[in-house]
């Protein structure tokens, strides 16, 4: 049974019916605000076309040419941008050369697309909030949900950029006269908001009702709640609320537990704490259409965009052994013919494999989902914290369980530096072209001034690097139009 019910709130969005893939036209007349939240079936809409969009090509910043995964690991040391590749918005992020003293400028692209989804999970907040017409069950679930996503949005706004205005409401005239709230507030806004959650997501994954449990994991549950809330903690520093998160959807071994390397990023995974059902049967995820090299080499536009690869530095990375790095495991290689005279040979993330999916017409025929929460990153979030703590043999523990599921020996590090270190390059070889995980590791560590300014020069044309480079810049527009926003230093 399909998870994505076919009702349209204000967009066109694709979804798949027990039988096949429907696209679902705007309606006629659209659903009136204040006439959402009277019935079950319209309110789930409003959160499952937010689930929708963030599957679409090249309109949002989740998945695809134009991700987040993408930019930042162009950003940082992941990923090189193929040379024949001419798109400045590209060429921009891998330099580190964002401009914003032209409309629409680079290095914003994610702004906008991120607010516009806390709007709407404000609009939701409010509306259910207000609500007397739904199932008690139902409602509970979509505020939490919600209130989830909101927290998820705003964990990669303070990510990008820093200290961002905090919206809660939908009203016009406050949110254009916000300022740049401090990150740590905004932090607070998140664990407030995952808390709410915690207590409203159901701890069984749902169908398309909120009614009956299915085995599609594809909407929130606690579990997801208690999983970014560890993520979150980590972030903050709060070491303890980090490894008890982390240690509470670990202990769930009825749901989860850690698969084979190539059975991760399958759909329904047992290592899936929450995916996102594809809309596009033709590729399954647009992330293995951005990243997935063919036989013909990189391109952009066409049927497959897929404008980079692996760098020198994140492979030289895997250990001798690790399976990770080899070919046809999270990796993969291709050579191919640039001109008639030359040959080029690039390896590629190849977590996702499928980029094309001939005859399948349904989401049945799939057979993997988007990743938006694993529980490989909870044991990486709870030996942090551990190390942290100076728990060594605790954190050895879990760095050990990580490393053994990629045929490696375990760890060397044996004191609380050491261990650190050995945990940064843990994350850097097992969540590589995940959610911008290297670029966002590499700050809130304090290395990113000292491994980017060596790798900026060496990429094409790129100038030496720059601090301030590590935030990206606010859109011009926005701050021509909201008094009291001012521009990240350096731009």
């Amino acid at each position: 049974m399909n998870l994505l019910l076919p009702i349209a709130f204000g967009i066109s969005f694709s979804i798949s019916s027990c039988e096949k893939l429907v696209v679902v036209p705007p309606p006629t007349n659209s659903i009136a605000e204040n006439n959402v939240y009277t019935n079950d079936a319209t309110a789930i809409s409003v959160l499952t076309a937010l689930y929708s969009s963030m599957n679409a090509k090249d309109i949002n910043p989740i998945q695809g040419t134009g991700s987040i995964a993408l930019y930042t690991g162009l950003s940082s040391d992941e990923f090189t941008l193929y040379s024949g590749i001419t798109d400045p918005t590209h060429i921009a992020y891998y330099v580190n050369a964002l401009q914003v003293n032209i409309l629409p400028g680079s290095g914003s692209d994610h702004w906008a697309p991120l607010y516009n989804n806390v709007f709407k999970c404000n609009a939701a907040i409010e509306g259910l909030g207000a609500s007397t017409g739904l199932t008690p069950a139902v409602k509970q679930q979509l505020l939490g949900e919600a209130k989830f996503m909101r927290a998820f949005y705003y964990f990669y706004l303070v990510n990008l950029y820093g200290d961002v205005p905090l919206p809660l409401t939908t009203d016009p005239k406050v949110n254009s006269l916000l300022a740049r709230t401090p990150k740590a507030q905004v932090y607070q806004q998140m664990i407030a908001d995952l808390k709410d959650a915690q207590n409203l997501l159901s701890t069984n994954y749902l169908d398309a009702t909120l009614l009956s449990t299915t085995t599609e994991r594809v909407r929130p549950t606690e579990w997801a709640a208690d999983a970014l809330l560890a993520r979150v903690y980590l972030y903050s520093g709060d070491w303890i609320n980090a490894e008890a998160q982390a240690t509470a959807v670990i202990n769930n071994a009825s749901l989860y537990s850690l698969v084979a390397l190539n059975s991760v990023f399958l759909k329904n995974s047992q290592e899936a704490i929450w995916q996102l059902q594809p809309t596009d049967i033709n590729f399954n995820t647009t992330e293995a259409r951005a990243l997935v090299i063919p036989a013909t080499g990189p391109s952009t536009g066409g049927v497959v965009d897929n404008p980079v690869y692996l760098s020198a530095n994140l492979l030289k990375s895997f250990e001798p052994g690790d399976q990770r790095g080899v070919y046809g495991n999270w990796v993969d290689t291709v050579s191919f013919q640039p001109t008639s005279t030359t040959y080029d040979t690039v390896v590629f993330p190849y977590k996702y494999k499928v980029n094309t999916s001939p005859g399948v017409t349904s989401a049945s025929g799939m057979t993997e989902y988007f990743m938006m929460l694993r529980l490989g990153e909870q044991y990486l979030i709870r030996t942090e914290a551990r190390a942290q703590q100076n728990n060594i043999g605790g954190a050895q523990s879990d760095l050990n369980i990580i490393r053994t599921r990629a045929g490696l020996s375990n760890t060397s590090a044996g004191d609380q530096a050491s261990l650190l270190t050995a945990i940064l390059h843990e994350r850097q070889v097992e969540l590589f072209s995940e959610w911008g995980h290297r670029w966002f590791d590499l700050k809130r560590t304090g290395n990113v001034d000292a491994v980017m300014s060596v790798i900026t020069p060496q990429k094409a044309g790129g100038a030496p690097w720059n601090s301030y480079q590590q935030l990206y810049p606010l859109p011009l527009s926005d701050l021509q139009q909201a008094p009291n926003l001012v521009q990240n230093s350096g731009y």
